[in-house]
């Protein structure tokens, strides 16, 4: 491994036949990183951080020791070691659903009370008329006394609203885009939108996301979240309420 890291990993590549479309297929790593990777054009990559995280999985599909090559990388650039786990935020889901459920027993106990009082009300005016041939205003009683049972179920599905956050990302400029759901779940799995593309609207407790840059309109339960204009990566966790926080380089998913 003489050369540098992306000659040694397009060296290893060739020596196995395998194109940068098969490469892109196993390691879901962009054809377009990939080039960038092996023609060491560092710039093109999300940061430092995502360069390094690539350049481990790919060399771990080819068979090398991605460590190595990732610690080459950051000599021959300069950066500083940052802490690189990379782990994927998973904020625990808020499950406001659950809220959701209970109320919906409540609406079924006030449906319950209201055809028994319908009952006993029915019950009532049948004694009350006898056999004085009053069956008729009976009868009317009744369907007009039915008619307020229909009100608690409908009630019950106005209240059954869809649980979570809505979120929906709208891309001003090209911008490279991993979006994580409250499970931990790929909704936008490590893509790069085109300007003017629209992902979403998604739907969870929580969200996770990673831009490449800060050219995108991030849309939340209807109102537009304050994104700063930036050219470097950068990373939000989105919970309860739409309340956001920027993420370390370290929380920041890579969908990789």
């Amino acid at each position: 491994m003489d050369g540098g890291v992306g000659e040694t990993l397009r060296e290893a590549r060739r020596r196995r036949e395998i194109d940068l479309a098969e490469v892109e297929a196993s390691t879901k790593i962009r054809a377009r990183f990939l080039r960038a990777i092996e023609n060491e054009e560092w710039d093109l990559l999300p940061g430092d951080a995502y360069a390094r995280s690539f350049i481990r999985t790919y060399a771990a599909y080819l068979g090398l020791d991605g460590e190595q090559l990732a610690e080459r990388q950051r000599q021959s650039t300069g950066a500083q070691r940052p802490v690189e786990a990379l782990p994927r935020a998973e904020p625990a889901p808020l499950r406001p659903a659950e809220g959701a459920r209970r109320r919906v027993p409540v609406g079924r106990l006030a449906g319950v009370a209201a055809v028994a009082a319908i009952l006993i009300a029915l019950v009532v005016a049948l004694a009350s008329g006898g056999g004085d041939g009053t069956s008729g205003g009976s009868d009317k009683s009744a369907r007009k006394a039915s008619a307020p049972s229909e009100s608690p179920a409908e009630e019950t599905t106005a209240t059954a609203r869809p649980a979570g956050l809505s979120l929906q990302l709208a891309a001003t400029a090209e911008v490279w885009v991993c979006l994580l759901d409250g499970s931990g779940e790929e909704l936008v799995d490590g893509q790069i939108l085109s300007p003017g593309a629209v992902e979403g609207p998604y739907r969870s407790g929580s969200f996770t996301v990673s831009l490449g840059n800060g050219e995108v309109t991030m849309t939340v339960d209807g109102q537009q979240a304050s994104i700063p204009q930036t050219s470097s990566p950068i990373g939000f966790s989105i919970g309860h309420g739409g309340s956001m926080r920027e993420l370390s380089e370290a929380e920041r998913p890579t969908c990789t």
